[in-house]
Parts: C-alpha cells; sequence; structure tokens
C-alpha cells in the first residue's frame, strides 16, 4: 500500500509539476529578481565602493562581509605591488593612529607599535618606495587645517591617500560641552572646502568617530558618551557633505568602523580603543577600496567596475543575437503557415478536416532554437557573474553549514528509490546514481567553503577521482566491449564534454585551464582512446578467444602506466609539451601551465586517501595519488556484493548524476560567484530563501543546457562520415579563427 500511494503522490505531482514547468518557473524568477535588482542599483546607486564604506556584517566572529560585494584579503606582495611609489597620510587622534598601524601592518607584519604616541610616526619600505605616514592631530582645529592646507599648495608633497579623523579628544579637554561642538562645527566646516580641493586628485576619506563602552571607560573619559559622539558624527557627515553646491562630495565617508565596533568594542580594553581584530578588518577595507580598482582580484568584488567587453565577447553577443533573430523570424513564418493550414469546420458534417499532416522538425530549426536557448542563457551567466547586476558575497565554512545538507539530501536520495533494469555490477542506472550523489556533495563542499577544512577536502578529492575513475570505466568498457573505434564516436564524446566549457571561455573571457575538470576528462578520454586504438586493437571478442591478447592488453596497461609515471615526476618535461602552441592557449593559467601539471599529477591515477593519514594540504596532496584504489573499490564492493543493493537504485541521485558534469561547470558563475571564490546573492538579507531560489535556477539551467548539448550533438556531429569531415574541417577553422584573435586580445592588452 505504502508503494501504490507513494507511485500515485509522484505521478500526481509529475502531473501538475513537470520540468518543462520548472524551467518556465525559473525564467519567470530570473526576469523579477533581474528587475528588482536593476530597480534597487537605479534607486540606491551602482556604486559599491559605498556599500563597503558604509555597510557590512561579521559572518561569525572575526569575517566580515561588506553589503553586496567580496572583500579581498590583501597579502604582503600584492600590498606593495598596489601600493608601490605611493604616499599614505593618516592624520588625527590615537583611534587614527591605531588604524594607521594595522594598515602598515599588511605591508610589514613586523613594524611595531613604540615610541611617542603623541606624536608623528612616519614609515617607508624602500623596495616598494611605499610611504605611510601618522601625523598626531588629535582635534579638528587649526593645526590640523594648516596641516591640510600644506598639502593644496604642494603638488610634490601632496599624499595619494589621506585618512582623517578626530573628535574624542575635544569632548574629553572641553569636558563634552555644547560649546566645544559648536567649536567643532565652524573648524570642519573651514576645512572642508580643503579636502574637498585635495579629493579631486586624491583619495581623502573621513572616518566617523567609533561608538565607546563606557562601563569601561576611565574617570577622566566618563564624559566621552556615544550621544556626544553620534552628535559630532552628524555634524561632520552634514557638513563634509554640503561642502559642494550642486553635486556630489568627492570626501568619502568612513563609517563602515562603526557598525565593526558595535559588534566587538565591548572586547576593549579601556572602552575607547577598538580591539586589534577589528582595526585590522578596517585596515583591510581601506586596502579594498584603494587596490581593487588597481590590482582587480578575482575576490574582491567591491569598488571593482565592470570589465570592459573583448572582441571575442562583441562577436559572441552579436552571434546569439542573430540566432535570437533568426530563430523569432523562423517562428513567425511558421505560426502564419500553421494559421493559413489550421483545420475548418465543414458546414455540413459540422467536424473539422484537416488540410495537412504535422511536418517534422527541421536541422534548422532545432539549430537556431538551440542558439537562441543558449543565448540567453549565457546572458544569465553574464549577468550573474561580469555585470555587477546581482550581489556576490564570501562564503564562510561551518560544520553545520556543510554537514547538514548534506544529511538532507541524503534522507531524499534513500526515500526516492526504484528498481534498476539490470542487475550487473556498475549498470547504468547506479554509475549514474553515484554521479549524482558525489555531485551534490561537491556542491555543498563548494558553497559553503568547506576546503578550508582539511578532513573533508580529502574526502572530496576521493570523490573527483572516483568521478575519474567512472569516467574512464565507462569509455574503456565502451571500447572493449564495442570496439567502436570511430571518428564519430570521438567526436560525439568531445563534444559534449567541451561544448559548454567553450562557449563559456568566450562569453565569460577565462581560459579552458580555468574549467580543470574538463581539461582532465578529455585527456584522460583521448588518453583511453589511443592507448586501445593504436596497433593491435585488443577488444573483448578478440581477447575471449585467445589468452594472448589479454596479455597484449596488460602490456599495452603497463606502458601507458610507464608514460603516465614519467611526466607526474618530470615537472619540466610535462610543462614543455603543454607549453607548445597551441596548447598552451589551453592549458595555460595565469601565464603557465604549473596549475594544468599539478591537476593532472593529483588526479593521475583513480584512487582515494584516507582523509586523517596527513596534517596539511601539501602533505595531503603529495600522497594521495600515491595511495591507490583502496576507497573506490571498498565502495563498489559493498554497493554491488549484497544481490538486493544492486537491483534497487536511487532515482533522486541518478536524475543528477545525467547532468552532473552540466551541474559541475555551471556553478561556477550561476550559483557560486567571482570564479567560484564567493558566493551569488539573488535575494539579500535571506541566505536561506537566497540558497533555495539560486539552486532551483541554477539546476533548471543545468538541466537545459544538458538538452542544449544533445540536440546540438545530433547535428553538428553527424554518422555520414563525409559529413562528419566538412564539419570537422569547419571546426578546425573556427579554432583557428578563435587562437587568432585571442592572440590580438593578448597583444592589445599588453
Amino acid at each position: 500500500m505504502a508503494a501504490l500511494a507513494y507511485n500515485l503522490g509522484k505521478r500526481e505531482i509529475n502531473h501538475y509539476f513537470s520540468v518543462r514547468s520548472a524551467k518556465v518557473l525559473a525564467l519567470v524568477a530570473v526576469l523579477l529578481l533581474a528587475a528588482c535588482h536593476l530597480a534597487s542599483r537605479r534607486y540606491r546607486g551602482n556604486d559599491s565602493c559605498e556599500y563597503l564604506l558604509s555597510s557590512g556584517r561579521f559572518l561569525g566572529e572575526k569575517v566580515w562581509q561588506p553589503h553586496s560585494c567580496m572583500m579581498h584579503k590583501y597579502k604582503i606582495s600584492e600590498a606593495k605591488n598596489c601600493l608601490v611609489d605611493k604616499h599614505i597620510a593618516f592624520i588625527g587622534d590615537s583611534r587614527i593612529r591605531q588604524l594607521f598601524y594595522s594598515f602598515v601592518k599588511i605591508i610589514n607584519p613586523q613594524f611595531k607599535e613604540e615610541g611617542n604616541k603623541h606624536e608623528n610616526i612616519p614609515f617607508e619600505d624602500k623596495t616598494a618606495s611605499v610611504k605611510v605616514d601618522f601625523l598626531w592631530h588629535p582635534e579638528v582645529n587649526g593645526s590640523m587645517k594648516q596641516c591640510i592646507k600644506v598639502w593644496t599648495e604642494d603638488s610634490i608633497a601632496k599624499p595619494h591617500v589621506i585618512v582623517a579623523g578626530a573628535a574624542t579628544w575635544s569632548i574629553k579637554i572641553h569636558n563634552g560641552s555644547s560649546e566645544a561642538l559648536s567649536q567643532y562645527k565652524m573648524n570642519i566646516t573651514s576645512i572642508a572646502p580643503l579636502l574637498e580641493k585635495l579629493a579631486k586628485t586624491s583619495d581623502v576619506y573621513w572616518v566617523l568617530q567609533d561608538p565607546v563602552y563606557e562601563d569601561l571607560l576611565s574617570e577622566n573619559r566618563k564624559m566621552i558618551t556615544n550621544e556626544k559622539i553620534d552628535a559630532y558624527n552628524e555634524a561632520a557627515v552634514s557638513i563634509l557633505n554640503s561642502s559642494t553646491r550642486n553635486s556630489k562630495s568627492n570626501v568619502k565617508m568612513f563609517s563602515v568602523s562603526k557598525l565593526i565596533a558595535q559588534e566587538t568594542i565591548m572586547e576593549s580594553l579601556d572602552g575607547l580603543h577598538l580591539p586589534e581584530s577589528s582595526r585590522e578588518t578596517s585596515a583591510m577595507i581601506l586596502m579594498n577600496v584603494y587596490c581593487n580598482k588597481i590590482l582587480k582580484p578575482v575576490d574582491g568584488s567591491c569598488c571593482q567596475p565592470r570589465p570592459p567587453l573583448t572582441l571575442i565577447q562583441k562577436l559572441a553577443a552579436c552571434f546569439f543575437t542573430s540566432c535570437i533573430i533568426g530563430y523569432l523570424i523562423f517562428y513567425i513564418i511558421h505560426r502564419n503557415a500553421h494559421r493559413k493550414n489550421k483545420p475548418c469546420t465543414d458546414l455540413e458534417s459540422g467536424e473539422e478536416k484537416k488540410n495537412i499532416i504535422n511536418t517534422p522538425v527541421s536541422s534548422l530549426e532545432i539549430l537556431l532554437q538551440s542558439f537562441c536557448k543558449l543565448g540567453l542563457i549565457m546572458a544569465y551567466f553574464y549577468m550573474c557573474d561580469r555585470a555587477n547586476l546581482f550581489m556576490k558575497e564570501n562564503k564562510f565554512y561551518t560544520h553545520s553549514s556543510f554537514f547538514i545538507p548534506i544529511i538532507y539530501i541524503l534522507v531524499l536520495g534513500v526515500f526516492y528509490n526504484e528498481n534498476t533494469k539490470e542487475t550487473k555490477v556498475l549498470n547504468r542506472e547506479q554509475t549514474d546514481e553515484w554521479k549524482g550523489w558525489m555531485q551534490l556533495v561537491i556542491l555543498i563542499y563548494h558553497i559553503s567553503g568547506a576546503s578550508t577544512f582539511l578532513p573533508v577536502y580529502m574526502h572530496i578529492r576521493v570523490l573527483v577521482a572516483a568521478y575519474l575513475f567512472q569516467t574512464g570505466y565507462g569509455h574503456f568498457s565502451y571500447f572493449w566491449i564495442k570496439g567502436d573505434f570511430g571518428i564519430h564516436r570521438v567526436c560525439q564524446v568531445l563534444f559534449r564534454l567541451n561544448f559548454l566549457v567553450v562557449v563559456l571561455c568566450i562569453v565569460m573571457d577565462r581560459p579552458y585551464q580555468f574549467y580543470y575538470f574538463v581539461p582532465l576528462v578529455t585527456v584522460w578520454f583521448m588518453v583511453i582512446y589511443v592507448t586501445l586504438a593504436l596497433w593491435p586493437q585488443i577488444i573483448q571478442k578478440k581477447a575471449n578467444g585467445n589468452c594472448f591478447w589479454h596479455f597484449g592488453l596488460l602490456l599495452k596497461l603497463g606502458f601507458l602506466l610507464l608514460f603516465i609515471c614519467f611526466l607526474a615526476y618530470s615537472q619540466g618535461a610535462f610543462e614543455k609539451i603543454f607549453s607548445l602552441w597551441p596548447l598552451s592557449k589551453c592549458f595555460e593559467l595565469k601565464g603557465n601551465v604549473y596549475e594544468w601539471w599539478f591537476r593532472w599529477r593529483l588526479d593521475r591515477y583513480t584512487y582515494s586517501i584516507w582523509a586523517s593519514s596527513c596534517k596539511n594540504k601539501a602533505e595531503c596532496n603529495e600522497l594521495h595519488p600515491s595511495v591507490s584504489v583502496v576507497q573506490i573499490l571498498a565502495f563498489i564492493l559493498i554497493r554491488n556484493i549484497p544481490g538486493y543493493a544492486r537491483s534497487v537504485y536511487s532515482s533522486f541521485f541518478a536524475w543528477f548524476g545525467k547532468i552532473s558534469l552540466e551541474l559541475f561547470i555551471c556553478q561556477y558563475h550561476i550559483w557560486l560567484a567571482a570564479d567560484t571564490r564567493g558566493i551569488l546573492v539573488l535575494i539579500p538579507g535571506n541566505p536561506m530563501l537566497n540558497i533555495i531560489v539560486s539552486t532551483f535556477i541554477f539546476v533548471c539551467v543545468a538541466h537545459e543546457i544538458s538538452q542544449i548539448t544533445n540536440d546540438l550533438a545530433q547535428i553538428i556531429i553527424p554518422k555520414d562520415n563525409s559529413s562528419l569531415l566538412k564539419r570537422l574541417a569547419c571546426i578546425a577553422a573556427f579554432f583557428c579563427g578563435l587562437l587568432i584573435l585571442s592572440s590580438i586580445q593578448d597583444k592589445s592588452k599588453h
């Protein structure tokens, strides 16, 4: 009865909610979300720097998340590279001095906080020609004004970045009197035009005063209350923002430190000065504001403008636009013809007469329709990860964010199960199931940022290895059993593996090696094909007739193993091979092929490893290939030894397994963000709802791309050899043109 109820319920759900209706719903959701974000950008502005300087929240205890964008954590080398030949000046009181020290420690972590605190403090890094000064001016008065005035008159001494702020000393010295506030307003009014003049050629930031923790303040600071600080901040914002007429002030308000202080001031030692972790966050925000537009880090989307379209991207946009227009014209003509041939009613009998028989869909219509859909999907990809329309956030790992979704999908996978069509080991349903649950775990691993947790990282390496094992096993089994080494089979596989990635390389302006998994499975497919196709071609039918052929196959595989070991331990030879043009255009990343060598060497066997056998990633990655196939073979045995286990499979996991490659690739840009470094935010302020909606759209897109790829593969890769050779010539010409355009782009960039 339970099984009957389950089947009836599933049919009822499928009747009202199919994959097609889900995709329509996803399309409507994308249009609505795009319209909402576009309206929000127009209303609130499109400057992510303002969000970085004014808003955000803590993820956990110490990770700061700006509103709508991602913040990069700058390393020493990056900071020096950005600030080479630059002069930065911090001017203000002890709180500004704290910010100065934290900023300098990004450049030089060994810089010590010592010396007289109430005097100027210089810092210079001669290797990078970076100069950072702190100027002690604890009050907004004539002394501060004179210092700023000198900069306006001397273009040589003028800093590139000026960070200023003061108020607590005025409150303290004058015992929080109203006269002191009035004087503060007058003084800041007098320096506002000078700051505005500097801001035309330099970056000028006015740091608003952070709140205090009044319970910890000493007796001589009790007059510094949060009420007084708010009054001084309001005065500074009002005067500096109104210092220019009919235009927006160029002096930027650094108000985000207030939000940081509200969460961390309780950890202060004296109630006035922020704990070190908080000022480090403020210093890193300053570094992001200035350096992101210079270095353009992938995971630092704040303050970065939309990247300009390349020539290849423009040509791709023209192509997809032409396909959309062509399909619309084709559709209109076809619809008008259908209306003319619409069944008419016989006046005598009252019955309809059919004038024509439905004609089959032509290859041209399928081609135009597929590219039309693909063009719209690529527009969504571009909007998500290049156009800065949707928001992005940094990842933040917690054990619950990884393990709770794992438990949830495990329950769903066990609940949805069906009988297999066959019970042999590693049958099709079982391998789809295996790919499906592995892909879902990998997706959760990526979005939760679980790579920071070593045991999880190592188990995911096992899953990647297992996926490669399945790919190699599937291709080997096909060639071994079928003996089909024809060019049509090879082209079909290569097309299905690489079509989406090639399109993304063009549309998203990314190198082929960026989507590292596809090069891996492509190269290993070709290795298996070449090994088995070379003379003598040994297949199952031939080997069953003579045991000698089994020995020949083992000999082939032995030579292959030696070749793999040679390349794995000869980095120089490996890099020389793959640095040759045009291979270098496919396998280079950031100007070299090291990343490709690392990925290939890490996943050169089908293997796994016990996660607790090493203590750090470097050691794990070194041991990982050496400890071979134990876990994978163990899983295969456990999954197949019981007869019942071979006769059932999880239809839930198998459904995802059929689109696992598309899921793996699409996550880069429409589920994650900033090329997998962050998370796409479609619905801000509600992380759970955002994950649900973005995942729903992401899965629908991946499924549609899988169908588009299958449809195009049937048209572009025909079975007729003469037609196939012509298509291959056209594809070769296309890639030659792409290489030429890529070379032209590279020269223009340099």
